[in-house]
């Protein structure tokens, strides 16, 4: 249903709902206290301001204690979180005794703190201060910057939203080469439509896996070890169909994370791949659920019985 309002008395629940279509980032703006306390705010107000000089701006409504603090800091750092950092965003929004307490974090220019597996990170030099009504917007100009590359966490109607590619962004070149394909006689050997289901397949849920903060391979390992616990590499690669060095990397990325761990001769989960391996069957469960809506009971019976034939002969 469109609301809409002319009326200069406005309601401020319906104004924040009407806000809400505006999809945000995360961030946790950091600085320190003039004791030298570190002090760290989520805020999804960050935004771009001037490439010339580099210049960004957040606001903070005022009042708060760590308002207070940043209207004197003549440092900040705001570390844009990755799509898999939704525990740490609600872990700052909320009042406490000492946020930073069980989190890792490197100390940045003017001794703001930086958090590791960030989407990006800007430390800036307090450049401005504005008065905006019931909040102060503090202007930073930026001397230095990191540049992580990865699916950024989102907000959007009151939820925590991630990023996935419009259908629409396809190249027009990768469409036309897909259309001469199917005139050719690729366009109908089994082979090369089976890995060319594959591809689509994968290229459409890999977005989606990026939200996990997990690569193809990171993913499947969990799943598997899920399954076969205590596997070893050369047991594991069976199961990737993936070469050694490759296996071994991702095995060596998800111990260093916390989510695997030595069993035996083999590798079996902690406590937090579990959980991680239970969130990559969901992900994994829900975009099978997409993908094969459009078909029946039957057909989607009768290709996993022409699939599990393939696989056993």
């Amino acid at each position: 249903m469109t609301v809409m309002t002319q009326n200069t008395d406005i309601d401020p629940k319906a104004f924040r709902r009407a806000l809400g279509n505006f999809a945000t980032g995360v961030t946790i703006i950091t600085t320190r206290a003039p004791d030298g306390t570190p002090v760290g705010v989520t805020a999804s107000s960050f935004n771009s301001l001037s490439m010339d000089p580099p210049l960004i701006l957040w606001s903070s409504m005022k009042g708060t204690p760590s308002c207070k603090v940043f209207e004197e800091a003549p440092y900040f750092a705001v570390n844009i979180l990755g799509s898999d950092q939704m525990a740490m965003s609600n872990h700052f929004a909320r009042q406490q005794e000492d946020k930073f307490a069980g989190h890792d974090w490197e100390e940045g220019i003017g001794g703001a703190p930086l958090f590791p597996n960030c989407a990006g990170r800007f430390q800036c030099e307090t450049y401005g201060k504005l008065d905006g009504g019931d909040h102060w917007i503090f202007i930073g100009r930026v001397v230095a910057f990191d540049d992580f590359g990865r699916s950024p966490l989102c907000f959007h109607q009151g939820s925590y939203s991630v990023l996935f590619n419009h259908p629409d962004s396809v190249p027009k070149a990768a469409e036309g080469a897909a259309r001469d394909v199917d005139r050719g006689r690729m366009g109908n050997h089994k082979f090369f439509m089976m890995l060319r289901a594959v591809r689509a397949y994968q290229e459409r849920y890999l977005p989606k896996l990026d939200t996990l903060g997990l690569s193809l391979i990171e993913a499947r390992t969990l799943l598997v070890l899920n399954d076969l616990s205590g596997l070893t590499i050369e047991e594991l690669v069976i199961h990737l169909h993936s070469p050694v060095p490759e296996a071994s990397a991702a095995v060596q990325t998800l111990i260093a994370t916390g989510l695997l761990e030595k069993a035996g001769s083999g590798y079996g989960l902690t406590e937090a791949g579990q959980a991680k391996a239970d969130k990559c069957w969901d992900l994994a469960d829900a975009h099978a659920e997409e993908s094969f809506k459009a078909f029946s009971d039957e057909q989607i019976e009768t290709f996993t019985g022409v699939l599990r034939q393939l696989i056993e002969s």
